[in-house]
C-alpha cells in the first residue's frame, strides 16, 4: 500500500483484492512500508484492503503484518474490526538490542500491541517474529519468546538475519540448522500453537501450512 506523502490511494485495496482474485489466492498476507505520515498510520488501508478481498473471494484466508501504529490502541482495534484471519506483528529481536536493530520501535510496544489484539479479539490468533543472529544470547531469545507467550502471541516465525547492507547491523553469527530445531522445540515447549524456524524463515514462510495447523489443533 503507498501513494502520495501523507494519503494513502484508495484504489489500492482495491487493485490488491483484484490481483488475489486473478490468482484464486487461499492465503494471503498483506502489509506495508511504515505509513508513520498518516495519522492512523495506514490502519484504515488494511481495514478497507481486507473488507475488498472478503467481497471478492470469500474463502479466502488474511493475514494482516502490521506496524505498531506508535502505540494507537485506535488504529489497531480499526484493523481488527475487519476481522482478519491473523493479526502479526514482528518483534524482530530481544530487548537489550531494540535501539540499535530498531531504533524507530519499541518492545514494550511491540509487546503491547499482540496483547492488546489478544485481548479485544481472542478469536483471531496472534502471530509474531523473531530473527536472530544480532549478537543476542540463548536467555534473551527464551526471554523474547517468553515475554511473547505471556503477551498472547500464538504463532512465531525464527529466522536468520542476513545483513540487507553495509549501513545495517552485521551478522553477530550464523545459526546452525540443529539450533534452529531447537529453537522450535522450545518455543513449542512454552505453548505456542505452531513455529517455524529455520535460517530462511521469515513471517510469511509457510504462512498458510502454519495457521492451519494452528486451527486446527484449537
Amino acid at each position: 500500500m503507498h501513494g502520495r506523502p501523507g494519503d494513502v490511494d484508495r484504489e489500492e485495496p482495491s487493485r490488491l483484492a483484484t490481483a488475489v482474485t486473478q490468482l484464486g489466492l487461499r492465503h494471503v498476507v498483506v502489509t506495508s512500508v511504515d505509513r508513520d505520515d498518516l495519522t492512523d498510520g495506514g490502519a484504515s488501508a488494511f481495514a478497507q484492503t481486507i473488507t475488498e478481498i472478503r467481497q471478492r473471494i470469500s474463502n479466502c484466508r488474511i493475514e494482516v503484518l502490521i506496524p505498531d501504529f506508535s502505540g494507537r490502541a485506535v488504529d489497531l482495534e480499526t484493523v481488527l474490526k475487519a476481522r482478519p484471519d491473523v493479526l502479526n506483528h514482528n518483534i524482530e529481536t530481544v530487548k537489550r538490542l531494540y535501539r540499535v536493530a530498531r531504533p524507530g520501535g519499541r518492545y514494550t510496544r511491540a509487546l503491547e500491541l499482540i496483547e492488546r489484539a489478544a485481548r479485544y479479539t481472542p478469536s483471531i490468533p496472534t502471530k509474531s517474529g523473531l530473527m536472530v543472529g544480532l549478537g543476542e544470547s540463548l536467555a534473551e531469545i527464551v526471554s523474547t519468546l517468553i515475554d511473547l507467550r505471556r503477551a498472547g502471541c500464538d504463532l512465531i516465525t525464527i529466522g536468520q538475519y542476513l545483513r540487507p547492507s553495509a549501513a545495517h547491523l552485521p551478522v553477530s553469527r550464523y545459526y546452525t540448522p540443529k539450533e534452529f530445531v531447537q529453537l522450535k522445540q522450545t518455543a513449542l515447549e512454552l505453548g505456542f500453537g505452531q513455529v517455524e524456524a529455520g535460517p530462511l524463515v521469515r513471517s510469511s514462510y509457510h504462512a498458510r501450512e502454519q495457521t492451519e495447523a494452528f486451527n486446527k489443533g484449537r
